[in-house]
């Protein structure tokens, strides 16, 4: 067996094996789409069977109109706007943040940046019930501003991030430009910022992610049905004391997935770039 033979056998081999993973891995979200397009009563009588027996496009119908008189119109809406503004709040003030801790040398920046790596390591869990009370303190329970005003403060992750995206680029651009009469906001908004937007855009694609498919935190905050998210719509929509329309609870599943996909797909490059390459490019 020639060596050119031996080699493309290996290649065969090898996009097999990542065809079969890649296929047990996709397998859960097909079976979703399949189920979205059967009979509720068929969807885990032949939930073997990724074919339905008719294709039942109106569960797509019959889902968005929701439950109690609310279309997933509102909730696709509540949703953008929570994701939207907390997504914002994060990456801006995340991005400040990065930029005081690795430009900005001030009393106990070493302490203040060792406590927020240690907040990296705090569970939700951990927090919740003091976050709790103290929101009901503040008669801030049943509004989206407990799950959009922590995003203003900064994410650790993000911070983290951004800080060793701008620790690439050298300080003497700082002080070229200080020698230009640029202060130091002028120097984050013109020579920082779009040398870290690979940096930012991966940060934003992980906070829409995450916003996008929370669920505890509208659980423990929202108590009015036209103020839910998806996550939590998809959740209600399901009624253990009633018939639960499968077909159509499954279509509502499959669409809250399109806007991850979408951003994903658009914006995956920047993943990559925002982790490995450096802040300058030439």
């Amino acid at each position: 067996m020639t060596y050119k033979t031996k080699n493309r056998l290996k290649k065969i081999t090898q996009h097999t094996l990542l065809g079969l993973f890649t296929l047990v891995m996709l397998y859960p979200l097909i079976w979703m789409l399949a189920s979205s397009l059967k009979e509720s009563s068929n969807v885990f009588v032949n939930a073997h069977s990724l074919i339905p027996e008719s294709w039942e496009f109106s569960n797509y119908v019959e889902g968005w109109k929701g439950f109690a008189g609310i279309s997933f119109t509102t909730f696709y809406k509540n949703t953008f706007i929570i994701v939207g503004i907390s997504t914002i709040g994060s990456i801006v003030f995340s991005a400040v943040a990065a930029y005081g801790f690795a430009r900005i040398n001030f009393t106990g920046r070493k302490v203040w940046f060792a406590l927020m790596l240690m907040t990296m390591m705090l569970p939700f869990e951990m927090v919740m019930i003091p976050q709790y009370i103290m929101f009901n303190w503040f008669n801030l329970i049943d509004t989206y501003l407990p799950l959009i005003l922590p995003t203003f403060f900064g994410y650790p992750f993000f911070i983290f991030l951004m800080i060793q995206f701008i620790r690439t680029i050298p300080p003497e651009l700082d002080q070229a430009a200080r020698i230009d009469g640029c202060n130091t906001i002028s120097i984050f908004i013109r020579i920082i910022v779009p040398l870290i937007v690979p940096a930012m855009m991966t940060s934003t694609i992980f906070s829409f992610y995450w916003r996008w498919d929370d669920f505890m935190a509208p659980l423990i905050y929202l108590q009015t049905p036209e103020k839910y998210p998806v996550s939590l719509a998809l959740k209600l929509f399901s009624d253990p004391q009633a018939v639960t329309n499968w077909g159509a609870l499954f279509a509502m599943t499959t669409l809250s997935l399109l806007p991850i996909f979408i951003i994903f797909f658009f914006f995956q490059r920047y993943i990559v770039d925002g982790i490995s390459t450096s802040g300058l490019k030439g």
